[in-house]
């Protein structure tokens, strides 16, 4: 399975991000669910062309990595600074003749002390209100997979006999979701509006021992005369 980025110069462009009226395959809790059962789809003969990986709900997560320090900043900054020192001076003695050694030493301390110094100007205007190290990611609560409507019933019937204790569940969910939105048309309705007449009951058929409405008795025949 590759992906690629798709931007302006792609050969499909924005407009592959778009479908046809489209319609929800099932949603999963994690991105590995939600590419197994586009695996499975592509592997039954599906159109996965006509098919999309949506994040929904998203959420930023910030793990914190450890705590900061001057003295943490310091060397940070100063180690950051050394290797940048180092690699300018690399590049002048490609160009320069002279003592290449002696270049590269006096590039790599000038580098270490701009460094230090411009992150404690950095740490200095923070105030002490973030003396921490973390990383952050933006990442999708749920994912849930979209195709066009015209090819929904065949996704929908090819993820059920992958899953089927998952596709009941859908089914259930999917009848509560509607129940509950019946119930809240049913509080907007206005006051004295009629509510939707009921369909009638289908008629029970009669019992044997009982005689249907449109039977007609027959009087026993009497002697004759």
């Amino acid at each position: 399975m590759t992906t690629q980025p798709l931007g302006a110069r792609s050969p499909l462009g924005q407009g592959a991000f778009k479908l046809d009226y489209p319609m929800s395959l099932g949603v999963f809790e994690t991105y590995p669910e939600a590419q197994k059962a586009v695996d499975y789809l592509s592997d039954n003969g599906f159109p996965v062309q006509n098919v999309l990986i949506v994040g929904t709900d998203l959420k930023q997560v910030e793990r914190v990595t450890g705590r900061l320090t001057r003295s943490r900043v310091m060397m940070g900054g100063a180690l950051s600074g050394a290797w940048l020192g180092a690699f300018v001076g690399l590049i002048f003695s490609l160009f320069e003749e002279g003592e290449t050694l002696l270049r590269i030493l006096s590039t790599v301390v000038f580098g270490a002390i701009f460094g230090l110094v411009w992150s404690l100007v950095g740490y200095a205007l923070t105030k002490g209100q973030r003396d921490f190290t973390s990383v952050s990611q933006v990442v999708a609560t749920r994912y849930e997979v979209l195709t066009e409507h015209k090819f929904v019933q065949q996704g929908r019937e090819l993820l059920a006999k992958m899953d089927p204790m998952k596709a009941a569940q859908a089914a259930v969910a999917e009848a509560q979701a509607r129940a509950y939105a019946e119930a809240q048309a049913a509080q907007l309705r206005p006051t004295g509006a009629p509510a939707p007449s009921p369909v009638p009951p289908a008629p029970m058929p009669p019992s044997p021992n009982q005689p249907s409405e449109t039977s007609h008795s027959v009087p026993p025949a009497g002697p004759s005369a």
